[in-house]
């Protein structure tokens, strides 16, 4: 029995591992299609000895130190219930931040390198489709005036099956991989057969002596070298997708052998043929096989761009919950990994932006220049966080933590200053995407704050509005009313405006608060709390976790306390339906006020986030100045 156990969950890991490899590796995995070429076109980096072996030890030694110790090893042990990315390890290390002021920095650090994460987003899809298309100018001359339009549906058709889901495109996707990374590995032996020297880059004095040699080329080629380490963010991101296990068994049994032998192909491939420069990866290939490589180097591409976009949608998911975006439509995409889903709306805006991307820079060389910063930055952001989960959380000892700390931030701090020179370039976009997005976290977040003062103020305690009841009987009818209020102990807008124009109660009303606790999922043995009130009136608060989907119907269904008279055939569900008035009270700036009842007003329908039936809901209007 147990061995059959056994099977059964290495056959599932099995699928996880195939999966990750789909979605979660698409990123760096594509990395070999430009990064090289963009280290010496950065800084105008002469095609030497010296310069090929230094960037290739740079390559090399990025990919342990950023991707395989300081992600893999370290960072994803950091998960939030099984959930990965930066704002899962923001909500991660609250409970350990002392004090106001250390909380409030910590989460705006965090929702800063959460609106970053947007931007690359959006440029990811748009470099690796583009980088894969421009191969057609070398594989066929005169085509080059296609490239942009191709780019183009190809981004439009991945944008328009992202309903499928990140199982489904991660089975489909995973084969196609394990051929690309195959491919890879084979062209790179091919070219290191011919030149074995190239193995010396391996040293990391090649590196060492190559930028105490050359500063200024060096610290360039950094902007260039940091290309093939950008999928990290979106690997912890997607953490939630697949588990640690399957994309760490991706990693060392695939994808890291395969990237290194490809680089060192492209470095021996430059040791024989310096004007190879133009275009290494292609250029590995013999010349019947370079179409072919095209069409396998888009479809990886195409795959590449789903790191990052898988990443977004469970980023959004978490902020939402978290009380930081508005509410929006999230379709749960598989039965068994709850971390898979799918957010129209976010998908959408990635989809314009990425074309447009292509559009407006015309080609990948362009792009990288727009492409890292937000990345560096997002890396220097994690490790700060990490820094307080080590010491405040896991408790180890402070040389170890400050150590690990200082060598996380030397080499992140180091392609950080790289990539900053970009910002003229191009760079300024993920920065302007990042300051959009926290400026709309955080007015969400401060909005709802202001809107939940000002509702205070004309709270009634519902013991006092039983006692009335008690006092002056109503009129009551058969049924159930459900009331959705957030704070327990008031009594729901809604429900004074109901009675106020009806004059009568149901037999049974049900006060429910829904509580999305900092933590991904909340047990379902925890799921409610019931307090009888008396005269049929109960209080009942729901808590979900910050990634779980609320489905109240089959929450209170599943209620089974002496007394709780909920019946779902007879149950009325009354929301309140908040009209926000931006005034000159104090509390925000004007314009940000104006901002809040926008999004407000667009946000997702709460009876469909909360699961409720359509035909048994009343929305009672209220106005709300803040």
């Amino acid at each position: 029995m147990a061995h059959g156990t056994t099977s059964k969950g290495g056959k599932y890991t099995a699928l996880l591992t195939l999966g990750a490899l789909g979605v979660v590796y698409g990123d760096i995995g594509t990395s070999p299609l430009y990064a090289f070429r963009e280290a010496f076109h950065v800084g105008g980096l002469p095609v030497t000895e010296a310069a090929v072996l230094g960037v290739l030890s740079l390559i090399f030694w990025g990919l342990v130190l950023v991707v395989t110790i300081k992600y893999l090893i370290f960072v994803m042990r950091a998960d939030n219930d099984g959930e990965g990315g930066i704002l899962a390890l923001t909500s991660l290390i609250m409970s350990g931040s002392k004090g106001t002021r250390s909380r409030v920095l910590l989460i705006g650090v965090g929702l800063f390198g959460t609106a970053l994460l947007y931007g690359d987003g959006m440029i990811t899809p748009a470099i690796s489709v583009l980088s894969a298309v421009e191969g057609l100018e070398v594989a066929v001359s005169g085509l080059g005036p296609w490239v942009i339009p191709v780019a183009c549906v190809i981004l439009v058709v991945l944008f328009m099956n992202q309903h499928r889901g990140t199982s489904t495109l991660g089975t489909l996707f995973g084969p196609i991989m394990i051929v690309w990374f195959s491919v890879l590995a084979l062209l790179g032996i091919i070219q290191i057969i011919g030149e074995p020297g190239v193995l010396a880059a391996i040293n990391p004095m090649k590196a060492v002596t190559f930028v105490t040699d050359s500063p200024r080329f060096g610290f360039l080629a950094l902007g260039g070298v940091f290309l093939v380490v950008t999928g990290s963010e979106a690997l912890y991101a997607d953490m939630g997708h697949f588990g640690i296990k399957p994309i760490r068994l991706g990693w060392f049994g695939l994808v890291f052998p395969a990237l290194v032998i490809n680089y060192f192909g492209q470095g021996a491939l430059l040791l024989q043929e310096p004007e190879a420069i133009e275009n290494p990866f292609y250029l590995m290939a013999p010349d019947w096989a370079v179409l072919p490589m095209v069409v396998l180097a888009t479809l990886a591409t195409v795959i590449a761009s789903q790191a990052l976009i898988s990443g977004a949608y469970s980023l959004t998911a978490q902020a939402i919950k978290l009380g930081y975006l508005p509410r929006q439509h999230v379709d749960h995409t598989s039965p068994r990994q709850f971390g898979q889903i799918y957010v129209p709306a976010i998908n959408w805006i990635l989809m314009i932006a990425a074309v447009g991307l292509v559009i407006g820079f015309g080609s990948s060389s362009n792009l990288a220049a727009a492409y890292g910063v937000g990345v560096a930055t997002d890396m220097v952001i994690t490790t700060l966080l990490l820094f307080v989960v080590m010491r405040d959380l896991w408790k180890w000892k402070p040389p170890v933590v400050f150590g690990l700390t200082l060598l996380f931030l030397a080499v992140d701090l180091t392609f950080f200053g790289a990539n900053i020179t970009k910002v003229p370039a191009g760079g300024w976009f993920p920065l302007v995407i990042g300051v959009i997005g926290f400026v709309l976290m955080t007015t969400w977040k401060k909005g709802q704050e202001l809107m939940v003062a000002r509702a205070r103020r004309n709270e009634f305690l519902v013991e006092r509005f039983i006692a009335s009841i008690v006092e002056h009987p109503q009129m009551r009818v058969p049924g159930v009313g459900v009331y959705l209020f957030p704070r327990p102990g008031a009594t729901p807008p809604s429900l004074l405006t109901n009675l106020k124009h009806h004059e009568v109660l149901h037999e049974t009303i049900i006060l429910l608060a829904v509580d999305v606790e900092p933590v991904p999922r909340v047990p379902r043995a925890q799921r409610a709390t019931v307090h009888d009130l008396g005269e049929g009136f109960s209080q009942v608060v729901l808590k979900y976790g910050f990634f779980e989907a609320p489905d109240i119907p089959m929450a209170l269904g599943n209620i089974v306390v002496k007394g709780f008279g909920f019946k779902p055939t007879i149950a009325t569900y009354f929301l309140g339906n908040e009209t926000i008035l931006a005034t000159e009270i104090p509390g925000m700036a004007l314009w940000r006020e104006h901002l809040y009842a926008f999004m407000h007003r667009n946000s997702a329908s709460a009876a469909r986030y909360f699961g409720l039936p359509q035909d048994r809901i009343v929305e009672v209007g209220v106005q709300v100045e803040i």
